[in-house]
């Protein structure tokens, strides 16, 4: 909070906030003490637990009290990106899970104040954004201690062998009271992918469990009402497990579950499983995470294998910018290698954060770079961004 709050003295702040499982939310609540005028965040539900005398607004119900400013905390999800949506005053944009917004709709939401102040928070950063903060476009804050009670994550990486000795060990978890979830990269099955598919999946381990134990299943293509419905029932523990899509990957919170079974691991990046473990691990009891692959290839296991060694979010996106790439920093790609004549992303990294440090004095001892001695920096400088300055993410 003091870094945030040094941002905010400045013209304009902009921070990333990381790390899963942590708590980040209790920023945005620690935030209400500051007098802001809009105030871009998601969860309602959650929020207004700890926000009160704050008018709230649902965007569809209040396009013109968010451009006459009556609406002081606007909530919502790309919706608030609309060209339709004027703020009168936009001072402080905070996006949640920033890896689901693209480089540009970011950028358009920047685009809807006067250099707002910019908060971004993602559990796991993703490789582009792991590389911008390398060069310095974003201050970076961690937050790398669990909450209180919290045990670390206990995970396995098995192949298809296991899958009888998995059903056991969440059979056993139910019986002690926890609940688990079995994650499938399918909603139905498909002759063009052989993969595990919820609604089978649902069925076959209901039978398999035995009628003692109630399993549901979840899934994007389900109308609103039914996924509340399931989620409910979840919650409440009248559903044990729960089989579904990467619809749980966020916003998701029930302490009770302790089992995360994620099928065909190998076809989700690391960054997704690394979001989906985040659903476990959320109460006092201790929580365990299964990667089943049917994939033998070595690249795979590898891949895995960062994950089955760490829940450290930071670790894991440092380790898949070097299977992936940082992504192009003036453009929308999100990985790929960065053109670099010389330096490496990876061999010189503490040479780059060096570099943005003093990049940092420079611009503090000349922000327009009038100077002489930065006259021909200037002009390589301008030259340069006259290409991308468009897409520029700032």
């Amino acid at each position: 909070m003091r870094d945030i709050f040094v941002d905010m003295q400045a013209k304009v702040g902009c921070r990333y906030i990381s790390d899963l499982p942590c708590m980040k939310r209790a920023v945005w609540f620690e935030l209400r003490r500051m007098p802001l005028s809009d105030y871009g965040m998601e969860e309602l539900e959650d929020f207004s637990r700890y926000v009160f005398g704050v008018r709230f607004s649902i965007l569809k119900e209040v396009m013109e009290r968010i451009e006459t400013g009556e609406s002081q905390i606007i909530i919502g999800t790309h919706a608030l990106i609309q060209e339709k949506v004027n703020y009168r005053n936009l001072g402080l944009v905070i996006t949640d899970e920033q890896h689901r917004f693209g480089v540009r709709q970011r950028e358009a939401l920047a685009k809807k104040g006067n250099m707002p102040h910019i908060l971004v928070m993602s559990a796991t950063p993703i490789p582009r954004t792991l590389a911008i903060i390398i060069y310095g476009d974003l201050d970076l804050s961690v937050i790398d201690e669990l909450p209180k009670d919290r045990l670390p994550i206990k995970n396995c990486v098995v192949d298809t062998g296991y899958r009888e000795t998995a059903y056991r060990f969440m059979k056993k978890q139910v019986e002690e009271g926890r609940q688990c979830y079995v994650i499938c990269p399918m909603v139905e099955e498909s002759e063009a992918m052989e993969a595990e598919n919820v609604i089978d999946y649902s069925t076959m381990l209901s039978e398999r469990m035995g009628p003692e134990v109630t399993v549901g299943y979840l899934h994007g293509k389900m109308k609103q009402a039914q996924k509340d419905e399931i989620m409910e029932k979840f919650a409440q523990n009248q559903i044990q497990i729960l089989v579904s899509t990467t619809v749980v990957e966020v916003g998701i919170n029930v302490p009770n579950a302790t089992v995360m079974m994620v099928e065909n691991a190998e076809r989700f990046g690391l960054a997704q499983l690394h979001q989906l473990r985040g659903r476990v691990g959320r109460g006092k009891y201790q929580s365990y995470c299964i990667f089943m692959t049917g994939s033998h290839d070595e690249e795979t296991k590898k891949r895995l294998d960062i994950l089955n060694k760490s829940n450290d979010g930071f670790k894991i996106a440092d380790e898949d910018l070097k299977l992936r790439g940082p992504g192009d920093i003036f453009g929308v790609r999100q990985s790929g290698d960065l053109e670099f004549k010389l330096a490496d992303i990876f061999t010189d990294a503490k040479v780059l954060q060096t570099v943005s440090g003093e990049v940092n004095r420079l611009l503090a001892e000349d922000p327009e770079l009038t100077l002489e001695s930065h006259r021909e920096l200037k002009r390589r400088l301008d030259q340069y961004l006259e290409k991308s300055y468009d897409k520029l993410n700032l």
